[in-house]
């Protein structure tokens, strides 16, 4: 079979068209107003989405998917990788173009300023600007004139003048001038996940809470209001009526009416059948001089009776010790109150950047906040406040995963460029070049993907005409290699023991990656493909790792399982070097070990059908281990706790996905729980012997203290597991045992069996863990 063979792939307009019709619906049905108007926004760009397809000027699944842009230019995209045919750089001018050309004295043209910035004057406010710090890079291109001006003071004459030849002729579309800043950027090496000003926008988003607020009215209005209302009637019952009664009732029933005006949150008063209602109703009869209606009377007999048995009458010890609760839980503060609190002290901090210290914004109410906000003195601030906040601490990666702010992988991988743009521009000796590499970085890692076919790879900062300009002032110290090589074994580290259960997000597979360039460590990373675009074939790189692999893990528990025979593979890896080598150019795809994939897959063939493709994906996963040995064997990674205990760490997730759906489990579910389960199969392989079988004893009581329905769908797997530990195999369908062990996998094309097995009757769960 030749995986290459099939005819490529064209991306569907139905996608945009069905994306289009969602955020029409939402635009004109959606209850919030700013959520109509996102939509509105998101629709145009599924417009032009649609537009550009049908006029041929976007091809879609192309590195290039605007036809007069080049792959440098930063497009935008909208979800699912489709390109708009508008370059994020682009547009209307923005105000701070407006004030640079009325400055400068040149119409407000992007072709006027290009030509500004690069006379004498011009480039001595860019000088100023790279001295200084005082710029922000939003987007790539906003370094290119920074970058001109700093290579024409460093007397590199022909590298500007051919940047410049590069970039003029998007000279009138694109802005290429950096946005000033009060302050410099932020430094190279602050890590946070949000600034204070996001922190600080997020809790200026909370309102009152309209359902606690009416709680709150409640308590501290109608239940004592229904209180005198009940204490006058009992006073009615006792036979000895104040002479005041019907003075008083009269004075009641004016006060509701006043009540009734002033608080409108709560409205069970109103409800005819409400105890107050009743009460109400019988004292205006009885002060009209009418008897009430026999109906009435019989309502009345019955709501004070509930009403006295429930809490006891009004002054009652018991009914006191209820109104003191009560009013000392209407008396906390409201969390909108708090957060306007929280607001103001983090309105004193930088907004543009996280803070070392989040705790001083988050302490209790002091004596002189209380005076100034009527808030109760030592009101401790709430989690749900606290949360946004806490998530601008700048501390090192290690300790915002320590302190919950990095909570997945993925999250890791959103605040990762941070720290590789202080690596990547740690090459640059000279500080204003550093700085604006950094920024440059920064703002290329916030660069959407593409949705590529035929194994393109996205565009690489290396490709930035700006970037290639100054490579020959990159420092040739080796220790930039060292910094590299040290940053991303800090990384594979961390991520894998924080998160040893979940495969690499794809943004960090493209940091570790641009790190390990960086080392020249031959770090093979891969990343996670799609597999409704699959097109049936792996780069070269994926047969390397899995030579990585083989070397690593021949012999072990994790080969044994998946049946993989390390030394074909070593063998098939050796031929396609020698093959490279031969032609003198690398292979555009490894067609061997994507007919092996197939294989062991059981496809007959690239297939439309995603779950298919899944399964071929899913099976170079396993040859590759996902980057697992790369780590380990490449960059040389050593988790502090010990694989061990990243094993243990691993089964306990595949318990908690399994258990999360009590239901049919969904195919993510399944494929979720797969991918940890193969985490763990990898973790216990690098144990030692001694340890390894520690971990499996660990494993076969831990599963006896879950919950029915976990032990029920795991029951199958660690069957295999134990089957393969003590030195057995699964038959070429994955089972043994007459199907009792099965090897536990993510994909099936044809239902999984874990998904037929269905909970446990009377599954008590609350007496089991999860």
């Amino acid at each position: 079979m030749s995986v290459s063979a099939a005819a490529p792939v064209s991306p569907s307009a139905s996608y945009a068209a069905r994306r289009l019709d969602r955020a029409l619906r939402t635009s004109t049905l959606h209850e919030d107003a700013t959520t109509r108007e996102r939509a509105r926004s998101r629709a145009d760009r599924w417009r032009q989405v649609l537009a550009g397809i049908a006029s041929g000027s976007l091809t879609i699944g192309s590195r290039t998917p605007v036809a007069d842009l080049p792959a440098w230019v930063t497009p935008e995209v909208v979800t699912g990788g489709f390109a708009t045919g508008s370059a994020a750089a682009g547009g209307p001018l923005l105000p701070y173009e407006e004030e640079a050309a009325r400055l400068a004295g040149v119409p407000a043209t992007r072709s006027d300023l290009f030509a500004h910035f690069l006379t004498e004057d011009g480039l001595a406010h860019l000088w100023s600007l790279l001295d200084s710090g005082h710029y922000d890079v939003r987007v790539p291109e906003e370094a290119a004139l920074p970058t001109v001006a700093w290579l024409v003071r460093a007397e590199d004459f022909d590298a500007a003048a051919e940047l410049v030849t590069a970039i003029r002729p998007f000279a009138d579309r694109l802005r290429f001038l950096p946005r000033p800043a009060d302050r410099p950027s932020a430094g190279a090496g602050a890590v946070y996940r949000r600034t204070v000003g996001e922190a600080g926008a997020a809790l200026a988003r909370r309102r009152p809470n309209a359902a606690v607020e009416a709680q709150r009215e409640a308590l501290t209005v109608w239940a004592p209001f229904e209180d005198e209302l009940l204490a006058h009637r009992l006073a009615a019952a006792s036979g000895r009526p104040d002479p005041c009664w019907h003075a008083d009732g009269a004075s009641l029933l004016a006060r509701y009416e006043a009540l009734a005006a002033a608080h409108t949150r709560c409205t069970k008063h109103r409800d005819p059948k409400s105890n107050a209602a009743v009460l109400r109703r019988a004292l205006e009869e009885e002060l009209a001089g009418r008897a009430p209606a026999p109906r009435l009377t019989g309502l009345l007999r019955t709501v004070v009776t509930s009403m006295v048995a429930k809490r006891g009458a009004p002054g009652s010890p018991e009914h006191t010790r209820l109104r003191r609760l009560q009013a000392d839980q209407a008396a906390l503060p409201a969390h909108h109150a708090l957060a306007a609190l929280v607001l103001r002290r983090l309105s004193r901090l930088d907004q543009d950047s996280g803070t070392a210290d989040v705790d001083a914004p988050l302490a209790p109410v002091t004596e002189r906040e209380a005076l100034e906000t009527g808030l109760p003195v030592g009101a401790a601030v709430p989690p749900a406040i606290g949360k946004p906040v806490r998530a601008a601490l700048s501390a090192p990666l290690e300790e915002l995963v320590k302190r919950g702010v990095v909570v997945s992988a993925e999250v890791l991988a959103e605040l990762v460029p941070q720290l590789v743009a202080a690596v990547t521009a740690g090459q640059y000796a000279d500080e204003p070049l550093r700085n604006l590499m950094a920024g440059t970085y920064r703002a290329f890692r916030g660069r959407r993907s593409l949705l590529l076919l035929n194994l393109q790879h996205q565009v690489r900062i290396e490709e930035l005409p700006w970037l290639r300009s100054v490579s020959a002032h990159r420092s040739t110290d080796p220790g930039a290699h060292d910094q590299a090589e040290e940053a991303v074994r800090r990384l594979g580290e961390l991520a894998v023991s924080a998160f040893p259960a979940t495969v690499l997000p794809n943004p960090l597979v493209r940091e570790l990656s641009q790190l390990g360039r960086q080392a020249e460590l031959g770090t093979p990373f891969v990343e996670e493909l799609a597999a409704d675009i699959f097109m049936g074939t792996f780069s070269p790189k994926f047969l390397v790792a899995a030579r990585i692999a083989a070397d690593l893990l021949e012999g072990s528990l994790y080969e044994r399982y998946y049946g993989i025979d390390y030394a074909g593979l070593r063998a098939m890896a050796v031929a396609q070097a020698a093959e490279t080598a031969l032609r003198g150019r690398p292979s555009r795809s490894a067609e061997q070990f994507a007919e092996l994939c197939a294989e062991r897959a059981g496809s007959k063939g690239r297939s439309w059908r995603p779950a298919v493709n899944g399964t071929v994906i899913e099976q170079a996963q396993i040859l590759t281990t996902h980057n697992l040995a790369t780590l380990v064997s490449r960059v040389r990674i050593a988790p502090p706790a010990g694989w061990a205990a990243l094993a243990r760490d691993c089964f306990d997730t595949v318990c908690r996905l399994v258990n999360r759906t009590a239901g049919t489990p969904t195919p993510s579910a399944v494929k979720d729980a797969a991918y940890a389960w193969r985490q763990m199969l990898f973790h216990l392989s690098l144990c030692e012997e001694a340890e390894r079988v520690a971990v499996l004893a660990w494993i076969e009581a831990d599963s006896t203290r879950r919950t029915p329905l976990v032990r029920a769908r795991l029951a199958p797997a660690l069957a295999g597991l134990r089957l393969v530990a003590a030195g057995a195999s699964f038959g070429p369908d994955g089972t043994a045992e007459h199907g009792r062990a099965r090897r536990l996998l993510g994909w099936s094309a044809d239902g999984h069996w874990m998904r037929a097995i269905e909970a446990p009757k009377h599954n008590h769960t609350a007496t089991h863990r999860t």
